[in-house]
């Protein structure tokens, strides 16, 4: 689906970045029409939410499996192979080339899209050196961008921030996909690479990934529409 095709009110991700189904489900009730793609990550997965994503699919909504996969490329496809029949709307898998070809050949003809996860928004340059990467994030994430065009991922998941010079590397065929979103005044959290829905949009961003902001608000459903509302107004 390219930029264009993408409803605003699709665009924003809740990430159910919670300790348990009950809990989650208790979320995805309380925020009812109001958000119609949600995220599930490991704390949630390990929890005993996968089946989560099945019953998502069932009610209409759309799910992004957090899982970002990284193994030996036999392992990868077999993985993406059994995931692909969960009804999950987009996967991760770290950005290296044999696990993204993995990972392309394990969906195969299924409607699950990959994801390439570049660099996560929590690293800046010191940590990748401290990792024994020679690379800084910019060089890295394009890179792997390049790499990932390649291959045949159908997207990538980005700090904000590079939205803008990966949309001059992909075009506009491939998803990006951004975590590291705050609303003006929320807390930062352990992000380094941090934008507003609005810039973020504004930058390239097809899809916004928010978790803290939205299920820690007082008002979940408030705080989720006033994000789609600065989405809306970003797209003009």
């Amino acid at each position: 689906m390219t930029q264009a095709e993408i409803a605003p009110r699709d665009r924003l991700i809740v990430a159910l970045d919670l300790p348990s189904p009950d809990l989650a489900e208790a979320m995805i009730n309380r925020l009812g029409d109001s958000v119609t793609f949600y995220k599930i990550g490991y704390r949630l997965t390990y929890a005993g939410g996968l089946p989560l994503v099945g019953k998502l699919a069932d009610r209409g909504k759309k799910v992004f499996l957090d899982l970002k996969l990284h193994d030996i490329g036999n392992t990868v496809m077999q993985g993406v192979q059994s995931i692909s029949k969960l009804g999950a709307t987009f996967l991760t898998v770290h950005a290296y080339p044999q696990t993204m070809k993995a990972a392309v050949e394990g969906r195969g003809a299924s409607a699950l899209k990959i994801l390439g996860v570049t660099v996560l928004t929590s690293y800046n340059d010191d940590d990748l050196h401290a990792a024994g990467y020679r690379l800084g994030v910019s060089e890295l994430v394009e890179a792997r961008a390049q790499q990932a065009q390649v291959l045949g991922v159908d997207g990538l998941v980005c700090a904000p921030e590079e939205a803008g010079s990966l949309r001059k590397i992909v075009g506009h065929q491939m998803n990006l996909v951004t975590p590291g979103i705050r609303p003006a005044g929320a807390a930062t959290g352990d992000q380094k690479r941090i934008m507003t829905p609005g810039r973020a949009i504004a930058a390239g961003a097809d899809y916004l990934v928010v978790g803290r902001p939205v299920v820690e608000a007082a008002d979940p459903k408030a705080a989720a529409e006033a994000i789609q509302a600065e989405i809306a107004q970003a797209l003009g």
